[in-house]
């Protein structure tokens, strides 16, 4: 525990702590911040250097906590070398009362926040997020090296890994991991790797938990980063409430638990706006190229960090224009990160920013136009900004009209924005969707309080006002993402929720200057009512986040995928069913580069028969054992080769729903039902199955069917419309199929269960099923049998099922279209 606390010290808050006392840029300025702020810009700096050092180092394929230690450490000597004895500063601001205020708040944080989800599987962004970083840790690099597509011979590749046709990427290693060259078996994730890098430190710093609690401690930098420019703008009761309010809702305590770049993107955004005023508008000259630096890394957090910077650089630019300059020592480390990211892009994010360019070259005209536009504005503004007059009218119309036009704008998203020609339902109802996490009259109230905020103090923080205001106009005219919640909810991170939280405390508990007996009792009065509307709106907060608080999101998957890969050694071969056939492939990626087992996932649930025969014999010589996992169904039996199951297991784990265009309900339970097969070569003389039992171990034996279900009677399966069963145990001597079929309490209301059985192309029979369970004979062609004899492959026999949905006709939650229940199949021989 002493090594992490050492090395927690030196990665989080010793390089920050020491240039910040550095005897320069005026050093007795900063020092008169308070103390709790002074601790706070020492860890925000220290993150930023350690996250620039990793970030470099993992690019040059030398990633390591060592090495990011090493670079820590050598600016820390430099530090003090440069101080030359000068370290400590006199005069520092003492603790006040207010200091315990943004203790109490992180107190708050660190209490709600764990434990961290256990969202370790792929499938969606968080997986991919944090595998990738817990990869970089494994490589030191950005780009993974994985030596079991680099030793697959190529005629194999179609198997796992089809070509897409495009010149940036060869084809999918994993969902969000793309498959650079084959050859060299180079893969790269698909999102920008600031975040990555923070969960590679957490990982090397202690292991697995430490990566997953990234988020948390970034999530609590956040909370301290809006207490902070908010005690600024509006003052240290309004930053209280303000902070307090953002650390309960349960946007940000969801996303706390979460692996996702937004919840680095937020602390980053607030301190580097924060230290942007106070560099230009305080006239503190140390916060500028902080601010540099801080607002430069969002463009290697997320690729719509450049959004941002671009609002918040509309307000340095109305700044600007009211006469006032931008610091050379701002502009220097911004752009030096702004030029940097572009040959990064192009390196390592090309896969993914592949349909924006397209969309770039198709649009390139307008966009040219506006380039022009901003150029031609730009230069107009040089020359405008000489004039008195023209200064003295930005200062006065500029914030009354971004006040007017975010009134206006909410008005019309609220009451008059709705679906319609193209404008889909989630962009029509954007605002109207954010009144789901922030009550409506909540949101009233914080548009009151930025229209109080940007008439009253705009240009003592220009900065932040503008982003929120420009960030707040895009997300709520576009939300520009899948409207599946709390999906949706990571788009009001960064800087939105932060932003209402702010409006409403200052709208509520803002000091304003009043004078006169009269109008200090009506200060008192407004203090008391809008104390009386903030705990109203805690409490709120507080129940809405309830179900949040208790969840875990897939709590218990973690100690099961441990037990999985304790199953493997590093000279097996795991190779995964398609995605195509169940969720599992999503357990693939962390088996792969968290746990570091040889894994391929099948990238179809009927592969080429003889290419995977060949392909089994090649890995059966190169692999001690050759193993399956699947869930679902796969085509690929063969009488080259043999199939042993070796483990079968269910596995519950809780998810929250992810409910399109609605608030999620609640909790439900995520299933894998896994079983584990092992490859071994063919013997002669040995008998195929002439049974399945179905929804056992019957993976290799069937496609296109439900997933795995058991009652009291034991296991089945729904069949779909067109459903198929693979059968080794058909030959010469074969005469009958036996079909133990149930109709599932269909109701009165659907169509008879009239199910067509088929081999190959031949019909071999239709049933009508009624009733319980109940086995169903049909007789098989003596031609068939013989055929089926002489087959290397086994034979396909195909159920075309007439389905009924449970939802439409009895409006359950079910929207599976069912056939009937497979309980089992036989094949009656002389």
């Amino acid at each position: 525990m002493i090594g992490l606390a050492a090395a927690l010290a030196l990665v989080a808050y010793l390089p920050g702590a020491l240039i910040f006392r550095l005897p320069l840029a005026d050093r007795d300025r900063r020092m008169s911040l308070e103390p709790e702020e002074r601790v706070y810009w020492a860890v925000m700096l220290s993150l930023a250097i350690s996250l620039t050092a990793g970030f470099v180092l993992a690019a040059a394929g030398r990633f390591s906590l060592l090495r990011v230690i090493a670079v820590d450490g050598l600016i820390a000597v430099l530090a003090i070398a440069a101080a030359n004895r000068r370290l400590l500063a006199r005069g520092a601001t003492l603790p006040t009362a207010w200091t315990v205020a943004p203790v109490l708040v992180a107190a708050l944080c660190v209490w709600l926040y764990p434990p961290p989800s256990e969202y370790v599987m792929g499938g969606k962004d968080p997986g991919t997020y944090l595998n990738a970083g817990i990869q970089i840790a494994h490589d030191g690099s950005l780009i993974t090296h994985d030596e079991v597509i680099a030793t697959l011979p190529r005629e194999y590749l179609p198997l796992f890994f089809p070509p897409h046709g495009y010149d940036e990427y060869y084809s999918l290693r994993f969902m969000g991991f793309f498959l650079l060259d084959p050859a060299t078996g180079a893969v790269v994730d698909q999102f920008p790797h600031l975040y990555p890098v923070a969960v590679a430190l957490g990982y090397e710093l202690y292991g697995l938990t430490g990566a997953r609690s990234v988020s948390i401690a970034l999530a609590v930098l956040g909370v301290l980063g809006l207490y902070f420019l908010a005690a600024r703008l509006a003052g240290r009761p309004a930053a209280l409430a303000a902070s307090g309010l953002l650390a309960i809702h349960l946007v940000q305590i969801w996303h706390a638990r979460i692996p996702n770049s937004e919840i680095l993107t937020q602390p980053l955004l607030l301190a580097g706006m924060l230290a942007c005023t106070r560099a230009h508008v305080d006239g503190d000259r140390f916060f500028a190229p902080a601010a540099g630096l801080l607002l430069g890394l969002l463009l290697f957090s997320r690729i719509d960090g450049v959004l941002v910077l671009a609002f918040a650089g509309a307000g340095l630019g109305l700044w600007w224009l009211t006469g006032w300059r931008v610091r050379a020592a701002f502009v220097i480390p911004l752009a030096a990160l702004g030029a940097a990211a572009g040959p990064y892009a192009a390196a390592y994010l090309a896969p993914y920013l592949n349909t924006p360019r397209r969309w770039l070259a198709a649009n390139w005209i307008p966009l040219a136009a506006v380039m022009l536009a901003a150029g031609a504005a730009g230069a107009a503004g040089l020359r405008l900004r000489r004039h008195e007059p023209v200064r003295r009218a930005v200062r006065t119309w500029a914030p009354a009209a971004i006040a007017a036009g975010i009134v206006g704008l909410a008005i019309y998203a609220w009451f008059f924005r709705f679906q319609g020609g193209r404008l889909a339902e989630h962009d029509a109802s954007s605002l109207r969707m954010f009144g789901w996490y922030v009550h409506p009259l909540a949101i009233a109230i914080a548009v009151a309080g930025f229209v109080l905020l940007a008439t009253r103090r705009f240009w003592k923080d220009p900065v932040f006002l503008s982003a929120a205001a420009g960030s707040a106009v895009f997300f709520f005219y576009k939300i520009r993402i899948v409207p599946e919640h709390f999906w949706t909810t990571r788009r009001f991170v960064p800087i939105l929720l932060p932003a209402v939280m702010l409006c409403l405390a200052a709208a509520l508990v803002m000091p304003l200057d009043l004078r006169g007996a009269r109008a200090r009792l009506a200060g008192w009065i407004r203090y008391g009512v809008g104390a009386a509307v903030l705990a109203a709106i805690a409490a709120s907060f507080w129940q809405a986040a309830a179900p949040v608080r208790a969840h875990v999101e897939y709590a218990g998957l973690i100690p099961r995928l441990e037990a999985l890969a304790n199953r493997l050694t590093d000279r097996d071969l795991l190779l995964v069913e398609s995605r195509n056939a169940t969720d599992v492939h999503v357990l693939a990626l962390p088996l792969a580069y968290i746990y570091d087992r040889e894994v391929l996932v099948l990238t179809s649930p009927r592969p080429d028969r003889l290419r995977f025969a060949g392909f089994i014999r090649w890995a059966l010589e190169h692999y001690e054992n050759v193993y399956f996992l699947a869930g679902g169904g796969t085509d690929l039996l063969s009488r080259s080769f043999e199939v042993h199951a070796v483990a079968s297991e269910s596995i519950q784990i809780p998810e929250y729903e992810s409910a399109w265009n609605a608030y999620p309900s609640g909790v439900r339970l995520k299933k894998f039902h896994l079983d584990l097969y092992r490859f071994a070569p063919a013997r002669k003389g040995v008998v195929p199955p002439t049974s399945v039992d179905v929804g056992a171990a019957d993976d290799l034996h069937v496609l296109r069917f439900h997933a795995k279900e058991r009652d009291r009677r034991g296991t089945y399966r729904w069949s779909r419309d067109v459903s198929y069963l693979m059968l080794s145990g058909i030959d010469a001597n074969a005469t009958a199929l036996v079909l133990w079929l149930d109709g599932g309490g269909r109701p009165r209301s659907a169509p008879p269960a009239d199910v067509e059985v088929s081999i190959g192309e031949t019909v071999i029979g239709r049933v009508r099923v009624e009733g319980g369970r109940a086995a169903y004979t049909l007789p098989i062609p003596p031609d068939l049998a013989e055929a089926a004899g002489r087959a290397m492959d086994p034979l396909t026999v195909r159920l075309r099922t007439t389905t009924w949905n449970p939802r439409e006709l009895l409006g359950v939650p079910d929207d599976r279209d069912l056939g009937v229940m497979v309980d089992r199949v036989e094949v009656v021989r002389r």
